[in-house]
């Protein structure tokens, strides 16, 4: 027998035979959202106030109950307490980290964790001076830190050396600007995007293609579960020629919203490479050991791009990769303007070490050592659970026919296909919408980091632009830097494989503070005396 924990570990079962989940069948996938729905223990709970919550331990032994598989997903939570200890310490919630992946463990840049251990950045990132052509055609002369790494990365990504070249970029936008200078727009007219979100670097590539002569164009994502208008964009997708081989441009697709969760059928890829599209797969949103699904493996995009963080919850600087396709590499246009961004690693200097010491990317190696199912399964039980938490937030004094939720989830609810991100804002009694960045803010206080953004390219059928979609709610793109139309500000909140359940909990117990309907005034106040400044508002 096993103690009980509330990350995970296993406890009144024996250890797990083979792989413990079962297929994703539709009967797996219909029991699943049951589960999830129930995981609260009471049918149709719903709480008013943030002191009526069950404790974490009442919560846990119910999500628990609901999700018992989740109980075989403890070498997470043992790779978390040994190697990511700064997480519990500090008491620090992080749910922000949605756009890459961790190279090292905290016990690793501390020195291991040993007593005089001294921490290191391991390296820095610089510019390298070279041509985008001659470095995907010749190689060129390379550090041993740049192969070291390049070649731990591919093999994470399940990415073959024989089919794909890669390059270093500063960062993701870096990465994202390289391509848009370096495609050939002038025969290949069209960008086509599928975001439900604003995206910096891909607005940078937008305003790069534009320049360049590309007619850009944007997928558009359905109100209120922010799922692809299928129809739009397999029009955008073939278009008025039923010439299959014609060229068309540049498709950019992602997969996954890492805003909503909102997930998108690797079909669409398929789609724009028979009708001459070349294909650039956004991997910044992928979860760890995502690259190994199936449908990744059979199809191969163009172009990848993904990005790198140092330390997980700690440091996220870094870098991205592009990755480009050997037999795509002759359709890039490549001038000196495309050295802006493509970046090289280089040793960070230590006096404790003549010689740089080899590097271990433990991050890598502790996403590889948990697995993919565990990692997916893991991910789906904590979103789905703190989906169907903050759903039941419902202000008080309100009769069941007309009570006011306290959060109102934009894209998919609970479902086992939804992604391991969710889109929401908070409403106070009176149905006025808490600024995102206010939220966001009063959350860092609590050691919480949430994320805020913008959904973009939304589309309402007749009659739902009405009552529930006031100006209040709708803000204008230009606000957050867009190019036009409507956007939704929004709080957003996602999981990794490191994500325990204690982390859900506390960011469902911090968002039901607001059922307080002084919770921001009092905040506010507190903030003044404790910092003699007023908080932004």
């Amino acid at each position: 027998m096993r103690k009980a924990c509330f990350h995970g570990c296993s406890f009144l079962r024996d250890p797990p035979q083979d792989d413990p989940f079962p297929s994703p069948t539709a009967l797996f996938r219909s029991d699943f959202a049951v589960s999830a729905a129930s995981s609260l223990h009471q049918p149709n709970p719903a709480f008013t106030n943030h002191e009526s919550l069950p404790s974490l331990q009442e919560s846990f032994t119910n999500f628990a109950g609901a999700f018992p598989q989740f109980l075989e997903t403890e070498r997470a939570d043992l790779i978390r307490d040994r190697h990511y200890r700064h997480l519990s310490s500090a008491k620090h919630v992080c749910l922000d980290y949605s756009t890459g992946h961790g190279l090292f463990s905290y016990s690793q840049v501390m020195g291991g964790g040993t007593p005089g251990g001294t921490r290191t950045a391991f390296f820095d990132v610089s510019y390298k001076p070279v041509n985008l052509g001659a470095l995907l055609t010749g190689g060129g002369p390379e550090s041993e830190l740049d192969s070291t790494t390049r070649k731990r990365i591919m093999r994470f990504m399940n990415l073959s050396e024989d089919d794909y070249a890669m390059v270093f970029a500063s960062n993701q936008s870096a990465a994202f600007r390289i391509v848009a200078d370096s495609y050939p727009f002038r025969s290949n007219r069209s960008l086509l995007t599928a975001y439900d979100h604003e995206n910096e670097a891909v607005d940078s590539m937008i305003e790069i293609s534009r320049k360049r002569g590309a007619k850009t164009k944007s997928a558009e994502f359905s109100w209120p579960n922010l799922s692809i208008r299928s129809s739009r964009l397999k029009n955008m997708i073939v278009g008025k020629s039923s010439r299959k081989s014609r060229k068309k441009g540049l498709f950019v697709f992602p997969l996954q919203s890492r805003v909503s969760g909102s997930r998108y059928s690797y079909s669409w890829m398929g789609m724009a490479r028979e009708n001459g599209w070349h294909v650039l797969l956004d991997a910044c949103a992928l979860g760890p050991k995502d690259m190994e699904t199936l449908g990744l493996s059979l199809f191969k995009p163009d172009f990848l791009i993904c990005s790198f963080y140092k330390v997980f919850g700690d440091n996220p600087t870094g870098f991205a990769c592009l990755f480009v396709k050997r037999s795509s590499v002759q359709i890039l246009q490549c001038s000196s303007d495309h050295r802006v961004g493509i970046a090289s690693l280089v040793p960070f200097q230590e006096e404790r070490h003549e010689e740089e010491e080899k590097i271990e990317f433990r991050a890598l190696n502790h996403a590889d050592e948990v697995g993919l199912i565990t990692i997916n399964y893991r991910g789906r039980c904590l979103i789905n659970w703190l989906v169907n938490a903050l759903l039941c937030l419902r202000h008080p004094d309100h009769t069941e026919e007309y009570s006011h939720p306290l959060v109102k989830i934009y894209g998919p609810k609970v479902t086992f296909e939804r992604g391991p991100a969710v889109a929401f804002n908070v409403f106070d009694w009176k149905n006025d919408r808490v600024d995102p960045r206010l939220v966001q803010k009063l959350a860092d206080r609590f050691s919480i980091t949430l994320s805020y953004g913008f959904l973009r390219h939304v589309w309402f059928s007749d009659g739902e632009y009405g009552p529930e979609f006031e100006e209040r709610e709708v803000v204008e793109e230009e606000e957050s830097g867009g190019g036009g139309g409507s956007g939704i500000c929004v709080v957003t909140a996602a999981v990794g494989f490191l994500t325990n359940f204690e982390d859900v909990y506390r960011a469902w117990a911090f968002v039901s503070r607001f059922l307080d309907a002084d919770f921001v005034e009092n905040e506010r106040w507190r903030y003044t005396a404790l910092n003699q400044q007023m908080i932004e508002m």
